[in-house]
C-alpha cells in the first residue's frame, strides 16, 4: 500500500494526488487552514430515504437486504458538499448484527460497505476522501462494556476487510481510552493515518467536559497526540462541544504538532435512563435546523476546528448548509 502525504486543505481545492495502482492509502498532513466538510449520519439518512432500517441492525440492514441504498445515501451527502465520507460499517458489529452473523458475514459486510464508499468517491465529480469507520464493538456510549480481550480479533475483521478501499482510519464514537488503544493497535500495521473521534458525556454541568468513561479531555489528548493526525469530538449534543473543544485546544497548547481538530455532533433528543443504542430509534430534535446547526459549527470553527460534519440525525440539508457557509 503506497502512502501519499497530502495536505487536507488540498482536498477542498481538487488537488488530491494520483495514486496509480498502488491503492487508495492516504497519509494526511493536517496543516490545513480552511474547513473541510465531512458527511452526516448514515443510519438516519437510510431511514429518511426509505431504505431497509430497523433495530438492532440499524444501518447494517441495508447492507444485508439492499446495498444500493447505501450508495444512494453516500451520493446524497456528496451532492450536498461532503468532501469526506465514512464507510457504513458502524453497525457491522456483534451488538447490531449478532455474534453468529458477525462471525459468518462480518468481513463480507465490512468489505461491501467499504467498496460502496469507494465507488461513491470514485464516481464523484471531485476528490472525495473515504474514512474507514472503526466503531464501538460492545455498544455505543457504554465504556463499561468494553472487552479488551475480545476487541483485537473483532477489529482485525473490520480493518482487513476495509483496507483495500479506504484512505484513512476513523475510530469513532470512542467512549474511553481503553477503546482508543484497541483501535490504535488494530491499525498500526497498515501505515495509514488514524483519525479519532471521541463522544463526550451529555449529562454534565456547563463548563464541564469529559469522556463518557469519566476520563478528562486533557488525559485523552495526552494519550493520543503522538499516534493520530486528527482529533475530533462526535456523537454528542452540540451544546456539549464548546467546553470539550476548548479543553482539547488547551491540552494541545501552542504546539499542536500538525494535529487537526474536528467536530460532528448528533441531533438526538435526550436519552432516557436505561437507553441502549441497539434497542430504540431515538427521535430527532426539532430545533436543530440546518441554520441552527451552522450557528453551533461557526463557534467551533472560530476556535480552530477545521473538519466539520454531522452524526446521527444530521442530514444532507445540514451538510449543504455547512458547505454553503464554510466550504
Amino acid at each position: 500500500m503506497q502512502i501519499v502525504r497530502v495536505v487536507v486543505d488540498d482536498l477542498a481545492h481538487g488537488m488530491l494526488p494520483e495514486l496509480g495502482d498502488a491503492g487508495h492509502g492516504l497519509s494526511v498532513n493536517c496543516g490545513m487552514t480552511s474547513v473541510t466538510i465531512l458527511d452526516g449520519g448514515m443510519g438516519k439518512e437510510l431511514l429518511r430515504i426509505g431504505a431497509p432500517f430497523a433495530q438492532p441492525e440499524w444501518s447494517a440492514l441495508a447492507l444485508l437486504e439492499e446495498p444500493t441504498w447505501v450508495l444512494a445515501a453516500h451520493n446524497n451527502f456528496i451532492d450536498a458538499g461532503a468532501e469526506i465520507i465514512i464507510t457504513n460499517t458502524y453497525a457491522v458489529v456483534p451488538p447490531h448484527i449478532g455474534a453468529e452473523r458477525f462471525a459468518a458475514r462480518g468481513a463480507e459486510l465490512a468489505e461491501l460497505a467499504a467498496s460502496i464508499a469507494r465507488q461513491a468517491a470514485d464516481e464523484a465529480d471531485r476528490p472525495i476522501l473515504v474514512a474507514g469507520s472503526l466503531p464501538p464493538l460492545f455498544e455505543s456510549y457504554s465504556p463499561e462494556n468494553f472487552n479488551a480481550d475480545e476487541a483485537p480479533a473483532l477489529y482485525e475483521v473490520l480493518v482487513t476487510a476495509q483496507l483495500p478501499h479506504v484512505d484513512v482510519w476513523l475510530g469513532e464514537t470512542i467512549s474511553s481510552l481503553a477503546e482508543y488503544e484497541a483501535v490504535r493497535d488494530a491499525v498500526a500495521h497498515t501505515g495509514m493515518d488514524l483519525w479519532v473521534a471521541f463522544t463526550v458525556d451529555d449529562d454534565v454541568d456547563p463548563g464541564v467536559a469529559r469522556l463518557r468513561s469519566g476520563e478528562s479531555m486533557a488525559d485523552m489528548v495526552k494519550a493520543v497526540r503522538d499516534d493520530v493526525s486528527t482529533i475530533m469530538i462526535n456523537c454528542s449534543q452540540p451544546e456539549r462541544f464548546d467546553d470539550a473543544l476548548r479543553e482539547v485546544f488547551a491540552a494541545l497548547g501552542d504546539n499542536p504538532e500538525g494535529i487537526v481538530v474536528g467536530a460532528y455532533a448528533n441531533a438526538f433528543v435526550d436519552k432516557e435512563t436505561g437507553y441502549a443504542s441497539n434497542e430504540v430509534v431515538l427521535e430527532h430534535r426539532g430545533d436543530l435546523t440546518p441554520e441552527r446547526y451552522v450557528e453551533f459549527v461557526q463557534g467551533w470553527v472560530d476556535m480552530g476546528v477545521s473538519i466539520v460534519g454531522g452524526c446521527c440525525g444530521i442530514t444532507p440539508d445540514h451538510i449543504e448548509a455547512l458547505d454553503d457557509e464554510f466550504g
